[in-house]
């Protein structure tokens, strides 16, 4: 693919984005180029869109371990996962230069901060550069001191080609981020609007919201040979009794549920007895969906151009077949759409069942 089709910034406005409509049950050229903005006249009247309202942490903070020699190394840690009030996993680069007991001062990157420093302990240290930093804050002065002294966590496709910046702190949220506690953004709900989602209302299209917190494992790259050897992060996700109980009776009453994105996708099949009955959901997930799972609560996709060999796009290969996806993705790229969590998207229905 070529480089210049990543995209390093969303569309202003974020419905402005293109739409690529894919439906595998058509001829062989079953795709339609589109709009966002078109979204509520593609689907009908009784369905349900589910978004993911979890928000991203400003997870990412730059430090130097303190005090062993003349040269300390500079320091790079993701936040991952809140264990209690003052401590966090989070993964380090080069983590081979910590070890327990060390302590890294996290500086203030020229933001304005009410304290002068951030001090964390390495506690523990596990596999892949993930460890455990206690921290010399605790509570909500902690996540005061992180909210004002951390940046957003770009994956590395964006984070590579340009530092994270203060328009990323809104871009790199959906309009329905309100529980804390993911590293990286459900980007399918970065495409909507206060326009986009009237209009859906007005067609009678309603929208439901779970929570689901991203971790970084999502997005890793998957190197074993055979994907039963690959293991999914859990994450923790949550659906309620009063959304369960909507879905349930959409679907009766012959509207289709639409996921927003794959992490919508994994929590409502996560939810989802054998008939795709979905009941109340509290807990951690590691689904890993892959070709051959059938999807039973999930009638259609709203989802980004996936990279390759990932999590992700094994999982659309699962909903609209792998030859279908292969052929999308060389139409995306000859068609000039912009690829990644900034990029375009595309509204997936789902293979025929053989």
């Amino acid at each position: 693919m070529p480089q210049d089709r990543i995209a390093l910034r969303p569309a202003a406005p974020r419905d402005s984005a293109r739409l690529l409509l894919i439906r595998p049950d058509a001829a062989a050229a079953a795709f339609e180029d589109r709009a966002l903005r078109d979204l509520p006249t593609l689907l009908r009247k009784g369905d349900a869109l589910i978004v993911n309202d979890s928000k991203v942490i400003a997870a990412r903070l730059h430090g130097r371990r303190l005090g062993r020699g003349a040269y300390e190394p500079a320091i790079e840690a993701t936040l991952v996962k809140r264990l209690d009030g003052s401590r966090w996993t989070g993964l380090v680069r080069p983590a081979k230069r910590l070890a327990i007991g060390d302590v890294v001062r996290f500086g203030a990157e020229g933001k304005v901060c009410f304290l002068d420093q951030l001090d964390a302990t390495v506690e523990a240290k596990g596999e892949g550069g993930e460890v455990t930093l206690a921290f010399a804050f605790h509570g909500a002065v902690l996540d005061q001191v992180l909210k004002e002294r951390g940046n957003m966590p770009l994956p590395p496709y964006i984070a590579d080609r340009r530092a994270a910046d203060e328009r990323d702190r809104s871009d790199y949220q959906t309009m329905f981020a309100r529980e804390l506690g993911s590293v990286a953004a459900p980007t399918a709900g970065l495409h909507f609007t206060e326009s986009l989602v009237r209009d859906l209302r007005n067609h009678g299209i309603a929208l439901h919201r779970v929570t689901l917190h991203v971790g970084p494992g999502t997005f890793l790259p998957v190197k074993a040979q055979d994907t039963s050897a690959h293991r999914m992060q859990s994450e923790w996700g949550s659906i309620s009794a009063e959304t369960a109980t909507a879905l349930n009776a959409a679907r009766r009453g012959g509207g289709r549920i639409v996921a927003v994105g794959s992490t919508s996708l994994r929590l409502l099949e996560s939810a989802a007895a054998e008939d795709g009955t979905l009941s109340a959901f509290s807990g951690e997930t590691a689904l890993f969906i892959t070709p051959g799972y059938r999807c039973r609560a999930v009638d259609a996709m709203l989802t980004n151009f996936h990279l390759p060999r990932s999590t992700l796009f094994m999982l659309v290969c699962a909903f609209s077949g792998l030859e279908t996806m292969r052929r999308a993705y060389v139409h995306a790229v000859a068609a000039g759409y912009r690829f990644y969590s900034y990029g375009d998207a595309c509204l997936l229905f789902p293979a025929p069942q053989l």
